[in-house]
């Protein structure tokens, strides 16, 4: 089994785990409602998409 001949330094491993990192969700402005949503999704908040109904959400 190989065996590592030296220690891996923090500065090394931070290196190599510089690009496991999340990245946020990009998000878009619904049109109608002006609520944050997923692009080319349907909107959660009114139920629309690219201007027409496609949930019918109750008016609060």
């Amino acid at each position: 089994m190989a065996v590592p001949k030296k220690k891996t330094s923090r500065s090394r491993r931070g290196k190599r785990r510089s690009h496991q990192f999340l990245n946020p969700p990009f998000l878009s402005l619904c049109p109608k409602c002006k609520s944050p949503k997923l692009p080319h999704k349907v909107c959660p908040f009114c139920g629309y998409y690219k201007g027409k109904a496609f949930i019918e959400k109750e008016e609060t």
